[in-house]
Formats: C-alpha cells, sequence, structure tokens
C-alpha cells in the first residue's frame, strides 16, 4: 500500500474537507481528490462519504484510520531517531498534561531527557485542565478525551487503572469493607462536581452516591493527599495508589475503572526533530511496566 495515499487519508480525514486538507500536505486540493480515489480504488470500497459540509469518514474509513495513524506514528519514530542522531535536539518542546499523570509519572523522566540534551528545554504544563492545541497553548497535548476537530496527530498513549483507595488508619477505624452496600456512611473525597474539565472524570455515580464528603477539589494531588491524612475515601489512578504503602484498595474487584490518554500534536509541527523526539519518549515512558499506569491484576496489597 501506499504510505503517501495513506498520508492523504490523514489528511482529510483530519480537516474533513479536501481544500485544508491540501493546505496540510501543501499541495493543490485535485491532487488529494485525485489520491484518495486512488486508496479507495486500491482498497476496493469508499472512505469518505462526499457530502455538502465536506467529506465524513464511512465505517470502512473509521477501520482504516488507526491502522493509518499507526503506521505514521512508525515512519514519525524511524525519523525521529535519524534526525536525533544526525543534528542532535534543541529548542523548546511544550508538553500539557493531566496533573497527577504530569507530576508522579512523567517529569522525572523528562527531566533525564533534558539533562541528556543540554540544549532541549522541555515545559511540562501539569494542570487540572484541559490544555487546546488551537490556542497554542502546548506543542504536544495529553487528554482523557480524544481529539476530535482540527489538524492534528493523534495517538493513543496508554489506558490506565483507577481503584478506590483508603489509608491503613482510617480502614482500621471502621467495619471492613466486603460489598458496595458497606460504603454507606462513609466519608468520601472526590472532585468539584460542576468544575470537572472531562466527563472521564466521572466515577462515582455509575458506582455509589456518597452522602458524605470530606473534601472535593480540583486537583487529583490533593485528594490524593487527603487520602493519605485520613480524611475518607477516593477513587484514585492506580500509578499514585499502588505505590504508596499507606493506602490500600478497597473492593478491588468491584471498584475498578479504567481509561484511557490520547496524545496529540499539531499536524504541522510533526516533523519538527525535538518535537519527534519527545513525542516518541512520552510513549515509551508511558508503556513501559514501571509507568503503573496498567498494573499487573494481582497487584492490589
Amino acid at each position: 500500500m501506499d504510505w503517501d495515499n495513506l498520508r492523504f487519508f490523514l489528511a482529510l480525514a483530519r480537516t474533513g474537507t479536501l481544500i485544508n486538507a491540501a493546505r496540510m500536505v501543501q499541495v493543490d486540493h485535485t491532487t488529494v481528490s485525485r489520491r484518495i480515489q486512488a486508496l479507495e480504488k486500491q482498497m476496493g470500497v469508499p472512505l469518505f462519504a462526499r457530502e455538502a459540509s465536506g467529506h465524513r469518514l464511512t465505517e470502512a474509513g473509521r477501520y482504516l484510520l488507526p491502522q493509518a495513524e499507526a503506521m505514521e506514528e512508525a515512519f514519525l519514530s524511524i525519523a525521529s531517531s535519524s534526525l536525533v542522531k544526525d543534528e542532535g535536539l534543541s529548542g523548546l518542546v511544550r508538553v500539557g498534561v493531566p496533573e497527577g499523570l504530569g507530576t508522579r509519572v512523567l517529569a522525572a523522566p523528562l527531566a533525564k531527557l533534558a539533562h541528556e540534551h543540554p540544549h532541549l528545554v522541555v515545559d511540562l504544563l501539569a494542570l487540572p485542565r484541559l490544555l487546546h492545541l488551537s490556542r497554542r497553548e502546548a506543542d504536544i497535548v495529553i487528554s482523557l478525551e480524544r481529539p476530535t476537530r482540527g489538524s492534528v496527530v493523534v495517538t493513543k498513549l496508554s489506558d490506565y487503572v483507577l481503584r478506590l483507595y483508603g489509608s491503613r488508619d482510617y480502614l482500621a477505624a471502621h467495619a471492613p469493607i466486603v460489598r458496595v452496600e458497606d460504603l454507606k456512611g462513609h466519608t468520601f473525597i472526590s472532585y468539584v462536581d460542576d468544575l470537572l474539565f472531562s466527563k472521564q472524570l466521572q466515577f462515582l455515580e455509575s458506582f455509589f452516591q456518597p452522602s458524605v464528603f470530606g473534601l472535593r477539589s480540583t486537583s487529583v494531588l490533593a485528594q490524593y493527599e487527603a487520602v493519605r491524612a485520613g480524611a475518607g475515601l477516593a477513587i484514585l489512578p492506580a500509578f499514585l495508589g499502588e505505590k504508596d504503602a499507606q493506602l490500600v484498595a478497597v473492593l478491588p474487584e468491584q471498584a475498578r475503572f479504567q481509561r484511557t490518554f490520547w496524545m496529540s500534536m499539531p499536524s504541522e509541527i510533526r516533523h519538527m526533530a525535538r518535537v519527534q523526539a519527545v513525542w516518541q519518549f512520552l510513549r515509551e515512558v508511558a508503556r513501559a511496566p514501571e509507568s503503573g499506569l496498567m498494573p499487573p491484576p494481582h497487584s492490589v496489597r
């Protein structure tokens, strides 16, 4: 299969119109149309539905999209390795990430990367809110929801697990919790509902409705510290809870949640050596077992 055709396919899938896709890859829109037609002929199925507002992916197109993105990632990885070897890394890369992931998983490895490349500067924006590529707030953004708009390169960074945790002191002072009904009357630590920056942070609604809150915060690290202090129970990422000997997973089978981190960057900077290098580095760190994002099933203490 011709990689160039897939490159045009990705451009049209991300922009939705021939004109915008042509701008992305810097060709005439008729070239984009011709390449898409060649790919559809090769595949034997239509990949886009032509509508008045633009081009929408068909079922076959949606099936092809993640495979084309995987090929793009492989290409970027090869290009990144070659550019780093030949030119080294220099300049600024700004990375926007959720607070907990940024501080507890990515900060130390990124600092080490920058140390190994003295001319590279990494700005780590670890904030409890969504950062926008469209506003140029960051070069690379890790988010809880997959971006669906704009000319961006997107990849699934990693799934991650969350569990319900309590401190050993808190749990010792209460009756054993062996079923969901035993949670009644317990104090909970959670997010501020009307300030949630992603619907992916809604956990309790589908699991249990607490009647008592000891603390609500926009910061997952504040929630984590409150649980460590014995203020109540909270649903926390396993990369926080499993590495803390003071915390114990409560109802580990029933109170287990899985979410996904997505990573994206503007299409126009995907060929920059420093951006490619940090992109690939983040993938390696997040997917390594020591990240703790996806702990083994029997890792509960």
